[in-house]
């Protein structure tokens, strides 16, 4: 029987790469986001990634009475002490304005050599009762000079992960999933979540 698990985001994309992952990792899981429930945005008020993540989680469980996971990720760049970090999402200003994000990030990097930079995912997996279990997956890699590729979402078309000569936007889904950030941390707690669920 399949259980039923809000995934804690209105972010079409990153629905469909958890779900991807879900398939392989727990296909017992029926996933369903805030946007089919009809939960508006809550403000990410944390001062890391767990926290948002343990906040968004908590919250839809509470509006929602069903178990929630929740992601919190963003990009740390070296050069620029961590940014932008939790506020990778709205680093332009607008809340997911994606070619935006990468203008400032491009335009910041503008004549820095080192272009280190980490994509960073927590997950957040909460229950009614008050219970949670927190996962995290980083992929280590840097800035490239100027946008390439046109798959994933978010920073990807700047990213180039350690070990590849592409972007994460140039990508394959199924190649993004298995190094991904969000594909570490999701592969550590999925084992995790139908035991969590039945234990409610």
């Amino acid at each position: 029987m399949k259980k039923t698990l809000v995934l804690a985001t209105r972010n079409k994309g990153k629905v469909l790469e958890v779900e991807r992952m879900l398939k392989i990792h727990a296909p017992e899981i029926s996933l369903i986001s805030m946007a089919d429930l009809d939960i508006g945005d809550i403000e990410e008020t944390g001062n890391s990634f767990e926290e948002n993540a343990l906040l968004k989680a908590s919250t839809v469980t509470k509006l929602s009475g069903l178990a929630a996971l929740a992601d919190d990720s963003g990009l740390a760049i070296d050069s620029l002490n961590g940014e932008p970090g939790i506020f990778s999402a709205r680093y332009s200003g607008v809340h997911g304005d994606d070619a935006a994000n990468n203008a400032k990030v491009l335009r910041l990097m503008d004549g820095i050599s080192d272009r280190s930079a980490s994509f960073i995912a927590v997950l957040a997996l909460t229950r009614p009762d008050g219970q949670s279990i927190i996962s995290r997956g980083e992929v280590a890699g840097q800035i490239i000079f100027s946008p390439s590729g046109d798959q994933g979402f978010g920073y990807d078309p700047i990213f180039q992960p350690t070990g590849f000569n592409i972007t994460t936007a140039q990508m394959s889904p199924e190649m993004k999933d298995s190094i991904s950030h969000r594909g570490k941390a999701l592969a550590q707690i999925a084992p995790k979540i139908s035991p969590f669920l039945s234990l409610s």
